[in-house]
């Protein structure tokens, strides 16, 4: 009797499992797929079979697609059969491996016991109306009105501004002439975008909150997704590439630092610590270190190759920081790094101490920059360092300012009025200045005047059409 059967007959007989046939289990008994089911899925599977990237010609995003086959002959699942269900044996660990989840460990005994019982159970749906809606290259979301934007980033050519949207990333051309692509993943919030290091990658940092945390990468060439990684059980933060394109790393609402093979999406890299969520990423000069900031405060700094935590980049004197930082940037040809967060003030500091730690002391801060209006989201350098650029946003309106990084003076305030901005991005050439935010519009700005060159929406809208009885 093969493995997979034994543990099968073992579990059926089990008191807690076994059912007599014209019976139904209580209703506490009673297993649900959208809440006990899709989640297991989500976490282990969903990377590789998915609208995006279906693995085995098999999609496991939703409870259709589930039911069918794929490359396979043989049935996935079998309402009321574990036997006659594939995808029971494809789980069933031999010798502490299973054929899935491709490349990862086996489901848990328990995972498997509770998908065991709703396959028993008649695998039967009870998704909520409301969150049926699937989305995929054919099926991309509609909008009624602009979403709020909450990263974008210029390719390093400067063709292409990648924007976040709702369970997607368009690309916009960067002349505001049109959508060149639309990248639809199964995250509903896209919370941080990054090109690698030439262009080729798109790296994604977002989830659906409270549920799933993914690390999306997409060849930008053709918007075919390369891989996803589920990650924790809430959004992802902060994704950034290492200088040489061989490492992703990402910022976690489980307070965790981590770091990805950029080619396999294996991960390589856990540090936990922050004390609270990590919210941005940067990699030093060489790519040996990684640097993360997060809402408990801290700059923190990790080698890479040992995932060793090194320092406390700023200061750990209670009071001396006042509320989370947000955002973080790396000098372009220095281990130093620009943040930004609650305080409102853009600082530079060094990464890797000169003289030994002393109680009250804030020895790695280079300098302050003038304070701006409310939280700063992001902050950038220019790619000649002689700029830094911050935005802040107060009560709903918002604030890009220019800093010389040589005497740390303010240089000008983008042109207004400006709704809330979230994220900003250089051009390569360094001439414009990209942001988005509350109001879903796509601004460049010249970054020399600071005037406004054209603003477009980020997403296509549908407009409504009013319903008469």
């Amino acid at each position: 009797m093969p493995a997979f059967r034994i543990w099968l007959a073992i579990l059926i007989a089990s008191p807690a499992i076994v059912m007599a046939e014209d019976a139904q289990p209580d209703a506490e008994d009673q297993v649900s797929y959208y809440r006990d089911v899709r989640p297991i899925l989500q976490g282990n599977c969903q990377g590789c079979h998915q609208p995006a990237k279906r693995g085995g010609d098999y999609v496991m995003t939703d409870h259709q697609s589930l039911l069918g086959r794929g490359e396979s002959e043989s049935e996935a699942i079998v309402p009321g059969d574990p036997a006659a269900s594939y995808l029971v044996e494809l789980i069933q660990p031999v010798d502490g491996k299973a054929e899935m989840p491709k490349g990862k460990p086996p489901l848990s005994e328990a995972d498997r016991k509770i998908l065991l019982n709703w396959i028993l159970q008649g695998a039967q749906d009870d998704t909520p109306d409301s969150a049926k809606e699937q989305y995929d290259a054919e099926h991309p979301p509609s909008y009624v009105r602009p979403p709020v934007l909450t990263s974008v980033a210029f390719s390093p050519d400067g063709k292409l501004l990648a924007v976040s949207g709702y369970h997607e990333v368009l690309l916009q051309k960067a002349d505001g002439s049109g959508i060149a692509g639309r990248l639809v993943g199964i995250s509903e919030r896209i919370e941080s975008l990054a090109f690698s290091p030439d262009g080729s990658r798109l790296a994604v940092a977002g989830g659906s909150p409270g549920r799933l945390g993914e690390l999306q990468v997409w060849n930008v060439a053709d918007a075919t997704l390369a891989y996803s990684v589920a990650v924790s059980h809430d959004n992802v933060y902060g994704v950034s590439w290492s200088p040489d394109g061989k490492l992703v790393a990402i910022g976690c609402g489980d307070n965790s630092v981590r770091g990805f093979d950029a080619g396999s999406g294996k991960q390589v890299f856990f540090n936990g610590a922050h004390e609270d969520w990590a919210l941005d990423t940067v990699f030093s000069k060489d790519g040996s270190h990684l640097v993360s900031v997060s809402r408990d405060m801290a700059v923190k700094l990790y080698e890479v190759e040992t995932q060793r935590f090194v320092d406390n980049v700023t200061s750990i004197t209670p009071g001396a920081l006042k509320g989370g930082i947000n955002a973080v940037a790396r000098h372009p040809s220095e281990d130093q790094v620009l943040i930004g967060g609650a305080d409102g003030v853009p600082k530079i500091y060094r990464l890797f101490r000169e003289k030994a730690r002393k109680i009250g002391d804030d020895f790695n801060k280079i300098k302050d920059f003038p304070e701006m209006l409310g939280r700063i989201y992001d902050v950038a350098f220019t790619s000649d360092a002689a700029k830094a650029v911050a935005s802040s946003s107060l009560d709903g309106a918002g604030h890009v300012h220019v800093f010389h990084v040589a005497d740390g003076k303010k240089v000008l305030e983008l042109e207004g009025p400006l709704h809330a901005v979230y994220s900003i991005s250089i051009s390569p050439d360094n001439k414009q200045i990209a942001s988005v935010g509350f109001d879903g519009v796509v601004l460049l700005h010249d970054l020399e005047t600071g005037k406004k060159l054209q603003q477009f929406p980020a997403v296509p809208i549908t407009p409504q059409t009013a319903s008469h009885p």
